[in-house]
């Protein structure tokens, strides 16, 4: 940095921000971290932040066909967006994923001209193999590192020795840490990541992007049985979204139906244990496209999350600001959500019957949908944007104030 860079930062030029993430929006899994699209998005559009991705994209032979047609640049968003290849062997490479991807990225940034005069600060999204490799970037150019932190990295990465130690390590290097929910720094913390850099600054809903729609027009634009009790599940089909216990839980309401939207690799096994315990009553389908969730949301009765872990779950709000009520484990950043005069019910239970008493209950309360949009609309984007761009403003000023010193 020098003292000309110190001066522009004061007299309000946006932080250029060199954003690195794998987990990101591409033209072929659109939905893939749309919540940290949504988010760079956000803080780009208030001028106080610009920024650069480089979402760097796993490759092996004859594996990762899901990316093989993503172009090497692209548009996201709004955002300009380059998408380089690291190699990664899979199920097998995590060890050495972040060296990788570091390599990789560091070619990129080569091959384009860009240098520690074009960034201010190095912003990682997803600790590992993120932010591991985001801490080496930052420290051959010089430039502060911001690492964010959102759940499954933290909760189950970590657990993992050699990652916990690689990102305690990362973590250590950073100018500031950022978690997205209280649970989760805290968990950051008994890790032994420094607690005083970790800001909070859960994810918001967007308003616009989430809505209410009559239940009829819902539900006939997705084919769905008008007269029926409908719960929703909407997540990947993994162990860790617990969706077995909402088939299970479905079961013993007759006259109930579980709609679940995602993919993963246990659809086979979710749609034969739906077959078991109620043939007919459960319809597995594929992920949508951001803009017909708001039609999903609203043709249900309530939405089931019986997470093992989470970070901040974005369905919870997505799902009240379309006027749903929420029955969600008390896990991750939930409760934080889910408050005691939320339009929802924490469970504590992994008890099928537990479940179906609280999918029972919140559907007979009938609560009005622009009331439970009332209260998903508390948790908007304003101030976490103001916040983090002020943490970005921070982070860069001390860094060129440093440089300044030092010179």
């Amino acid at each position: 940095m020098t003292s000309s860079a110190s001066t522009s930062i004061a007299r309000g030029r946006p932080v250029r921000l060199l954003a690195l993430t794998t987990l990101f929006p591409n033209s072929r899994q659109p939905r893939r971290g749309i919540f940290i699209a949504n988010r760079l998005a956000r803080l780009r559009a208030t001028g106080r932040v610009d920024c650069r991705v480089v979402a760097a994209i796993p490759s092996f032979p004859g594996a990762y066909r899901e990316t093989a047609g993503v172009p090497e640049s692209e548009q996201v968003h709004g955002l300009p967006v380059r998408h380089p290849r690291y190699l990664h062997v899979p199920g097998v490479g995590m060890r050495i994923q972040p060296d990788s991807l570091a390599r990789a990225l560091l070619e990129d940034l080569r091959q384009h001209g860009d240098d520690a005069h074009a960034f201010d600060v190095v912003d990682a999204h997803y600790f590992y193999p993120d932010g591991v490799a985001a801490a080496r970037i930052a420290s051959e150019l010089g430039l502060p590192l911001v690492i964010s932190a959102r759940g499954s990295d933290i909760n189950l990465i970590a657990e993992t020795p050699f990652a916990r130690r690689r990102m305690r390590e990362a973590a250590m290097s950073a100018a500031a840490l950022i978690a997205v929910s209280s649970a989760l720094a805290r968990k950051m913390a008994s890790l032994g990541m420094p607690a005083e850099r970790i800001t909070v600054l859960r994810n918001g809903v967007d308003p616009d992007a989430f809505y209410t729609v009559p239940r009829a027009e819902a539900r006939a634009r997705l084919g769905l049985c008008e007269g029926a009790r409908y719960v929703l599940g909407i997540g990947n089909f993994v162990v860790e979204k617990g969706f077995d216990v909402l088939v299970r839980a479905v079961a013993k309401l007759p006259d109930a139906r579980l709609l679940l939207i995602g993919e993963g690799p246990l659809r086979a096994t979710l749609e034969t244990l739906a077959q078991d315990v109620a043939p007919g009553r459960v319809e597995l389908r594929g992920n949508m496209p951001q803009a017909e969730l708001p039609f999903a949301y609203s043709a249900v009765d309530v939405l089931g999350l019986p997470s093992l872990r989470e970070g901040w779950p974005n369905v919870v709000l997505e799902a009240m600001a379309c006027g749903v009520p929420v029955a969600a484990a008390p896990v991750g950043g939930v409760p934080e959500m889910l408050l005691p005069d939320a339009p929802g019910m924490l469970v504590e239970s992994r008890e099928p019957d537990t479940w179906s008493y609280a999918l029972a209950t919140l559907i007979d309360a009938a609560h009005p949908r622009e009331a439970v949009r009332r209260y998903a609309l508390r948790f908007g984007w304003d101030d976490v944007i103001a916040a983090q761009c002020a943490l970005y403003e921070r982070v860069a000023q001390a860094s060129a104030d440093s440089a300044v010193a030092v010179s």
